[in-house]
């Protein structure tokens, strides 16, 4: 485990195979490396999911659970983020799970400052076809639902 820690605080992108173990919310997930060692908590590169306790939270971690836990995960690490989470792509068998919670509408493309982040037209497709938390027009994205209302987590 110390190594892949190492290994990917070296470099800006590193990957690996792992076994998803379970879902915190739909942004957040548990992996055990395929090549053994402690499981390692990663946060979804790109998206940015509703809190568990805000409307559509329950149902993205779901959509998250179904789609991955028990299986084989290709992770490519990017960086740790400030709550000690290692910031990573996941793709299952090519696919890029982070433009597939957007596109079902589960999640929202990331944002920083007037960038819409990499999954804005997955977004703008979800949000035309009323897809997941997108059917609601009142729907708040999460960083204004965290500034509203804290965090789920005291």
């Amino acid at each position: 485990m110390a190594i892949v820690l190492m290994a990917i605080s070296a470099c800006p992108a590193w990957a690996w195979d792992a076994k998803v173990t379970h879902i915190t919310d739909g942004d957040t997930l548990w992996v055990r490396p395929g090549q053994g060692g402690k499981p390692v908590k990663i946060r979804v590169e790109g998206v940015d999911a509703p809190e568990i306790c805000q409307a559509g939270g329950q149902a993205a971690r779901a959509a998250l659970a179904d789609r991955l836990v028990g299986r084989t995960v290709a992770v490519s690490a990017r960086r740790h983020d400030d709550y000690g989470r290692t910031v990573a792509a996941i793709h299952l068998d090519g696919e890029d799970i982070a433009g597939w919670m957007v596109s079902q509408g589960h999640a929202w493309s990331y944002r920083f400052r007037r960038d819409g982040g990499p999954y804005l037209t997955q977004q703008h497709e979800a949000q035309s076809a009323r897809r997941g938390l997108f059917a609601d027009p009142a729907a708040l994205p999460p960083r204004v639902f965290r500034k509203r209302h804290g965090s789920c987590h005291p």
